[in-house]
């Protein structure tokens, strides 16, 4: 069988991949009176006089609602909540098994913003954390700013910042590997939406030098500002994305000349050798469309790229999310933090990029496995230590 078939298999067989295991025993009429009625009146009492007692008497410190309107699903597009639920499933399992944090799949039948945005304000007395998924772009940036706005636990958008995370986690090693200077990177990207304006965002956090962006309406430039979606003309009044020096044409071959580093988060057969000869020396390039990157790999190398990386599970170097949000949600539940903030994703990276020692380093190994058991822990420890130094945690 494929591995379609496989997980379809899988799926009808087992009903659906979680459920719900209770932590506590109720075997006998006692069990039942300190689990339920008459027992549980005094944890309620306790949280009604002071309301972050749900903390200590309840599962919401280590619960993450995953939440959907199922219009950005995958590779898939807008498929429905319903169609959906197969895919927070699996992140709820992700979050359990390489973060030890219980997550919930929530799969909403609306593609209004302020809905969105009300049902999970209504939702969060219930939820340590919020994980907003597959949601279409832009409308999943307003969504995510209000949300940590307007509440008082970390909100998440993973399609814009796990990227971002393990990207510049890559770039971190990659620049450790080949005795590269982050500050003096010039780096060329395909792809403006939610992640690569993310990912662009956490590149010049890091102290990238210059950085061009290339999308539907050619390379990302000044001179272009009223054609572009507020995304872009953010990126642009906030320098993070350059316009380049003497461009010879406005293509991606144009921008990526000269440059050290390609980003792709955009679609198949982007990039030619060529493209990737005209770089500097010894180029990083992590092409992560899926399933078929901008250039795939052999051919990047055959080009002379000195790493690289892809989305994929059967290249090496495979840009994963799920190397940053167990950890970075396990590390923030347990300082009991208010919000994720840039200086925490960043801290994430480093801590990805940190797990590996520099004598481990190869161009074929320069993230961690995703099975790696150190990640989450390490990622988590680095989260919660500047959430508790900036004092970015609740009030007791």
């Amino acid at each position: 069988m494929s591995v379609y078939e496989e997980s379809l298999k899988l799926h009808i067989e087992n009903k659906g991949k979680i459920e719900v295991i209770s932590k506590v025993s109720v075997k006998t009429k006692e069990d039942l009176s300190l689990a339920y009625s008459p027992g549980v009146a005094e944890p309620c009492k306790k949280i009604a006089a002071n309301k972050n007692d749900v903390y200590k008497y309840t599962a919401k410190g280590n619960m993450v609602a995953v939440i959907t309107d199922g219009t950005a699903v995958l590779g898939l597009g807008d498929i429905g909540p319903e169609a959906a639920l197969p895919v927070m499933e699996g992140k709820a399992i992700l979050f359990k098994e390489f973060g030890g944090v219980d997550a919930f799949p929530i799969c909403l039948d609306t593609k209004d913003t302020e809905e969105i945005i009300r049902t999970c304000k209504l939702l969060a007395p219930s939820f340590g954390g919020i994980n907003l998924e597959d949601i279409a772009a832009p409308k999943c940036v307003e969504i995510e700013r209000r949300l940590i706005e307007e509440l008082d636990i970390p909100v998440f958008h993973d399609d814009q910042h796990g990227t971002a995370i393990v990207t510049t986690a890559a770039v971190i090693n990659s620049c450790k590997l080949l005795g590269k200077n982050i500050s003096d990177l010039r780096v060329s990207m395909i792809g403006t939406g939610s992640a690569g304006s993310s990912i662009a965002r956490m590149l010049k956090g890091l102290g990238v030098k210059s950085l061009y962006a290339y999308n539907s309406k050619g390379v990302v430039m000044q001179d272009k500002y009223d054609k572009y979606r507020f995304l872009v003309k953010e990126l642009l009044d906030q320098n993070i994305i350059d316009t380049p020096e003497n461009l010879e044409e406005d293509s991606v071959a144009g921008m990526m000349k000269g440059t050290d580093v390609f980003v792709g988060v955009s679609g198949p057969d982007m990039v030619t050798k060529d493209m990737v000869r005209s770089m500097n020396t010894d180029p990083i390039i992590l092409a992560m469309a899926n399933p078929t990157p901008e250039i795939m790999p052999e051919d990047a190398l055959e080009a002379g790229a000195a790493v690289v990386g892809t989305g994929r599970s059967d290249y090496p170097n495979q840009v994963n999310n799920v190397l940053a949000f167990p950890g970075l949600f396990k590390g923030a539940l347990e300082a009991g933090a208010t919000v994720i903030n840039d200086e925490m994703k960043i801290a994430a990276a480093y801590g990805i990029a940190n797990v590996l020692k520099e004598e481990e380093l190869r161009a074929d190994y320069i993230i961690p496995s995703p099975f790696d058991e150190r990640v989450a822990s390490v990622v988590a420890e680095t989260v919660k230590k500047i959430a508790i130094e900036n004092n970015l945690i609740r009030k007791q």
